[in-house]
């Protein structure tokens, strides 16, 4: 049976945060450890200027995104690890599909839709606002996972559609041309870990509420002694289901260490006590990565390096395969 190819990338808007590592990271970096699967991992910097246009910004966060990957163990051996913008035949790849894909269909593009929603509830003009890479970031997305033939894209429920938009390109492209695409699958995980941030909602870069994955061991304390909780007093039992501290502990500790925890929730463990033992817990459980992702900040060329070969072996696949598709489309040398 042939492997299975799983490409998954990450937009490099922000310092990645507990809720990436738990929900993505984490999951991702077991299996790039699998050689039953061809596994490619991408910094998805050009999807990052739909949403930041600061210069500084995007190029930090795509070393501080890198950084952290490799210090938390993603085999650069085994799966490929690449810069998108490092793969020219992507955005060339983007181009040719955008003539297999109807406008109609991007009008449906959640993204879009709600931006549309925003501007019409203020009275304004629908598209005001609205750029074009917005409007075609599908397109980008599809010609990411299209060219190197990806089976299954691990997503979120809200970038399924994407996947379902990335079908609708190859199944047209493969029908108007040549049977060239394999048709992506959207690999949706019902048990990935969502963790609430500082205010009690999803720990998210859009409501300011992050903990940083690798934020120093002072700041981490500080960050953790914010997190919000109820007026019960210590001694008063305490329900987990709610509770961001027990979320955030339930996600790295072991089966049995969360049990035990829940004994002590029962009992009354007091919020102050609590929030001491999962920073201790959590810095040690941190600490090696923490050290790792320091000396990779601090010394960047081994991050650029590794991110030029993951291009070149990437490019062993992209280069071919697109001049499959020139030629298909009618791109080809005019010499006999």
């Amino acid at each position: 049976m042939a492997k299975q190819t799983i490409l998954t990338g990450v937009t490099t808007t922000g310092t990645p945060h507990l809720g990436n590592y738990a929900g993505a990271i984490r999951p991702c970096v077991a299996a790039s450890r699998r050689e039953d699967t061809h596994n490619f991992y991408f910094l998805a910097d050009y999807h990052a200027l739909v949403k930041n246009q600061d210069p500084e910004s995007v190029h930090r966060s795509s070393l501080e995104v890198a950084a952290t990957w490799l210090a938390a163990g993603l085999d650069t051996e085994t799966a490929i690890f690449y810069r998108q913008s490092d793969i020219p035949e992507i955005p060339e790849l983007m181009w040719v599909l955008n003539a297999v894909t109807a406008k109609g269909l991007m009008n449906r593009a959640h993204a879009y839709k709600a931006a549309v929603a925003v501007n019409e509830s203020g009275s304004r003009d629908p598209d005001k606002g609205v750029t074009m890479a917005l409007f075609s970031y599908p397109v980008l997305m599809a010609a990411d996972i299209l060219l190197f033939s990806a089976n299954r894209v691990p997503v979120g429920q809200d970038q399924k559609q994407h996947v379902e938009m990335a079908q609708d390109m190859a199944q047209r492209f493969n029908h108007n041309f040549a049977e060239l695409f394999v048709i992506p699958e959207a690999q949706i995980d019902e048990n990935t870990a969502v963790l609430s941030g500082l205010d009690g909602r999803k720990m998210s870069k859009s409501y300011n509420n992050t903990i940083p994955l690798f934020v120093p061991e002072k700041k981490l304390r500080k960050l953790i002694m914010k997190i919000k909780t109820n007026s019960l007093e210590p001694g008063e039992p305490k329900e987990t289901k709610g509770s961001t501290l027990f979320e955030i502990y339930q996600a790295f500790a072991t089966e049995s260490e969360v049990e035990a925890m829940r004994g002590r929730f029962a009992e009354g463990i007091g919020w102050g006590h609590l929030k001491q033992e999962l920073f201790e817990y959590l810095n040690d459980h941190l600490a090696s990565a923490r050290e790792e992702y320091e000396r990779l900040i601090a010394a960047p060329d081994h991050i650029e390096n590794t991110l030029k070969n993951g291009a070149e072996r990437a490019r062993e696949i992209a280069v071919p395969f697109m001049a499959k598709i020139r030629d298909a489309v009618g791109i080809r040398s005019l010499a006999p």
